[in-house]
């Protein structure tokens, strides 16, 4: 083996001993943003960051459980501070990752106009939106539809997903004619990928702040601990930024 060759070996060696492994449950409105985030963590780091996608309000009864995650990226800034109140979160290692925007979207380019009236003209069946009591784009389609005037007449044409996922994909298979979902589903690099939408009034809708949280189980982890700071970081501010959310 040539010098040059023994140097890469060694090298590869050492990346992969100080590699670690770490465990994020991520609020199913961040999947394709931390995805990518992700790729480049590892690509940047030789550190593995293991995603699980879901509700935030489930994926708290899960860590209340005992469940391995190490990272918690939440929906919502409050399931964060009853972590760590609880003795499950760390103190101190808690920060808004990202600013989540409510949007009225169909995969029908025609549907959803401008300014949301298609809510009071009725014309659609079915309105898809994630379970309020798990997630807080859930939450928030209830308040801004209640602030509206909206929510009594409407509520026979709810249909609930379990995260917010699941409530776009109700709308993209047309299982339901529109729905409550998040910026983050519909739009990327500046443009609406697909369908016809309104933006939610931030008025009509308590602010979705996303915290990120170091979880007990992930506390002397140096994978865990790099992700967080990485998730600061110019690249993966950049690509949260491209999914529309804003940035604190």
């Amino acid at each position: 083996m040539s010098r040059l060759s023994l140097l890469a070996a060694l090298l590869l060696a050492s990346i992969a001993a100080h590699a670690d492994e770490v465990s994020v449950a991520v609020a199913a409105n961040f999947t394709a943003p931390m995805q990518q985030i992700a790729a480049l963590f590892e690509k940047d780091s030789g550190h593995k960051a293991s995603l699980a996608f879901g509700a935030t309000g489930k994926f708290y009864a899960q860590i209340a459980n005992g469940a391995p995650f190490e990272i918690l990226l939440a929906a919502d800034d409050e399931t964060p501070v009853k972590l760590e109140k609880e003795g499950l979160g760390v103190a101190g290692s808690r920060f808004t990752y990202a600013v989540g925007k409510l949007v009225l979207w169909s995969a029908n380019a025609d549907l959803v106009d401008g300014a949301g009236a298609v809510l009071k003209t009725g014309n659609f069946k079915h309105l898809a939106l994630a379970n309020p009591k798990a997630a807080p784009y859930g939450a928030a389609a209830i308040e801004a539809m209640t602030k509206l005037g909206v929510l009594a007449e409407l509520q026979p044409r709810i249909v609930q997903g379990e995260n917010i996922s699941q409530a776009h994909q109700f709308v993209v298979s047309g299982n339901a004619e529109l729905g409550f979902v998040a910026l983050s589903q519909v739009y990327k690099d500046g443009k609406l990928a697909n369908g016809s939408m309104w933006a939610v009034p931030a008025n009509l809708y308590a602010p979705i702040l996303q915290d990120a949280v170091l979880l007990a189980k992930g506390r002397d982890k140096p994978a865990a601990a790099a992700l967080l700071a990485y998730l600061k970081g110019d690249k993966a501010r950049a690509i949260i930024k491209s999914y529309g959310y804003e940035l604190r």
